[in-house]
């Protein structure tokens, strides 16, 4: 078995090409980020109410295609403030994978709604729409037009399916089993800008999507998120609540709602638009990267490269090896001995249902999520490789 981890390892190396530790997911700034923070610092206008946040907003909307993009201090906030848009309230139920990143969850606490976790399929990494559809069947019924679970009687108001790595979920297939039970949909796109689904990018199909521009993001604006939607009215009141809903008045303080201060600073948003205007090189080279790991690691019995899905073009912001069934034992040694040679790799997240704080929230059979919990690892994904 050493003969198979020194293979993997050479292997990972000879894509990688460096003498140096390599991280998982660095930023690359080798555009006008300078350029325009300096600007920005130069105005005097470097909170949310400098003129870098409507070009970056603007910038934004250009690129997905949307109508409208509110940006925010972070995804989570962004996802947060979306929840609220679509009326989930307290002890309402949100439907979400149990193998997500917990900003997914925490953004449904935060209104103080239940998670509620379903599993994932192998091909995307996201929501198994089938078997959910199974489950919903069996546990739901429909009472005045909305869903609840017959078990715990509260009411199952929306789901949030997550792009895993970059990788679009079958929103379609996702949408028709939504209306179906009359659930909302919250497209978690935190890690999947510049992913396109059937030729849309992910959001566009959905009232409201939540992307995030965190350090280790396709591209970065430090910290930061947005709200992206094709709704004149949810942009609007997106707006409001994010700006601590203050009614517009040249000097009275007069709110008419309990908001919040989530609106991203113009400093972050300068960074963001230098970001995004080399975002498509981002692209390109990732998608390089992907195809040389695709190669690299093509006739390992132990193991295969995670590919997108055929009805999806992914950003592959973070690449993945899966272990085959039977191999789970490996993962835990491949991370020691790749760290060990300056080559950073992690597992996948620990289920949501396994953290101590959502232990007795509601979920269905997680057998997939559960093995692929063993068997999944991320390697080294920036552009700049």
């Amino acid at each position: 078995m050493n003969n198979f981890l020194e293979d993997l390892n050479g292997r990972l190396a000879s894509v990688i090409d460096s003498d140096q530790f390599v991280p998982l997911h660095n930023p690359v700034f080798e555009g006008n980020e300078e350029k325009y923070l300096v600007d920005c610092v130069r105005s005097n206008f470097v909170s949310s109410v400098g003129e870098y946040v409507t070009k970056f907003e603007t910038a934004l909307q250009d690129y997905t295609g949307m109508k409208h993009a509110v940006v925010c201090v972070n995804g989570t906030a962004a996802l947060h403030v979306s929840l609220i848009l679509l009326g989930v309230e307290v002890d309402d139920e949100v439907l979400m994978p149990a193998m997500t990143f917990i900003a997914t969850a925490n953004a449904v606490s935060y209104v103080g709604a239940i998670p509620h976790f379903v599993d994932v399929e192998e091909k995307s990494l996201g929501i198994d729409v089938d078997k959910l559809e199974v489950y919903l069947k069996e546990i739901s019924e429909m009472r005045d037009g909305a869903c609840y679970n017959k078990k715990s009687g509260r009411r199952i108001k929306a789901i949030v399916p997550m792009h895993t790595f970059g990788h679009p979920v079958d929103m379609d297939r996702l949408h028709t089993v939504a209306e179906r039970f009359s659930i909302e949909v919250i497209e978690d796109a935190a890690e999947s800008l510049g992913s396109y689904y059937k030729n849309r990018h992910t959001g566009k199909t959905s009232k409201l999507s939540a992307v995030s521009f965190n350090g280790n993001k396709i591209m970065t604006t430090g910290g930061g998120g947005a709200i992206l939607t094709d709704d004149d009215d949810l942009a609007k009141r997106a707006k409001h609540i994010t700006t601590t809903a203050k009614i517009p008045h040249k000097w009275e303080f007069n709110h008419d709602m309990v908001g919040f201060n989530y609106r991203m600073p113009a400093l972050n948003a300068a960074l963001g638009l230098a970001q995004i205007e080399r975002l498509d090189i981002f692209l390109e080279k990732k998608r390089a990267l992907a195809l040389k790991y695709k190669e690299a690691l093509k006739g390992m019995d132990e193991l295969k490269f995670f590919e997108e899905p055929e009805y999806a073009k992914s950003n592959y912001w973070l690449n993945a090896i899966i272990l085959k069934r039977g191999y789970e034992y490996l993962r835990d040694e491949i991370l020691a001995i790749t760290n060990e040679n300056g080559i950073m790799t992690r597992p996948i997240w620990t289920l949501l249902n396994k953290l101590e704080m959502f232990k007795e929230c509601p979920k269905m059979n997680l057998d997939v999520s559960e093995s692929l919990e063993k068997r999944v690892i991320n390697i080294p994904s920036s552009a700049w490789l």
